[in-house]
């Protein structure tokens, strides 16, 4: 069972949502897969999804607070990381924040 503490934090998930240029959704796994490996304390964990037959994916980055999101997107690997994705974008990327308020596991009892 969840302590107090817990119910009171909850993790971050920073969402975003593309479109990549023809063939260009590997190369795009490949540095989004390179910025992962950069990410220090807070981070919780990363799903990159595309949607079969397109370049249209969804990146789901998941943080344990705001602020550890924000110095992690503060950092220099973070900025030439997204320097070297843009460029393969067929159209701006729309990033949202969400607060995650229920995660669930498997085998997970109230």
């Amino acid at each position: 069972m969840e302590d107090f503490h817990d119910c009171l934090s909850h993790k971050i998930a920073h969402v975003t949502v593309g479109e990549f240029q023809v063939g260009k959704f590997d190369e795009a796994r490949k540095i989004y897969q390179e910025a992962v490996s950069t990410y220090g304390s807070g981070f919780k964990g990363a799903y990159l999804l595309q949607e079969p037959d397109t370049e249209r994916g969804m990146a789901v980055i998941l943080w344990d607070s705001e602020q550890s999101m924000k110095e992690n997107e503060g950092t220099e690997a973070h900025k030439m990381v997204l320097k070297k994705m843009m460029p393969l974008f067929a159209t701006t990327p729309v990033t949202t924040y969400y607060e995650v308020v229920t995660e669930i596991h498997p085998g997970e009892e109230d």
